[in-house]
């Protein structure tokens, strides 16, 4: 069984920026930080460096409330920059 599942928003949204799905997974496997939502509990937000990005901070937005995990988007978090 996998691990996680990619949302249509999310598949689309790692092509448009550039994100490789392997980072996503490292991310998700290992994160250096976890928050929880501020509008909604069922989301968590993993959060990692990558450093052959520029050690930019990938936010991973999923919800662990299904089975696998389903991943709803991703980004390079700006306001994370040297906080992680």
């Amino acid at each position: 069984m996998p691990k996680y599942s990619l949302s249509a928003h999310a598949e689309t949204v790692l092509a448009a920026r550039s994100i490789a799905i392997e980072w996503l997974e490292r991310v998700l496997a290992k994160p250096e930080k976890i928050e929880t939502d501020k509008d909604d509990p069922q989301p968590r937000h993993a959060l990692g460096q990558i450093p052959e990005h520029g050690g930019r901070v990938l936010r991973v937005v999923y919800n662990d409330a299904v089975k696998p995990r389903r991943v709803v988007t991703a980004y390079f978090d700006r306001a994370q920059k040297g906080k992680l």
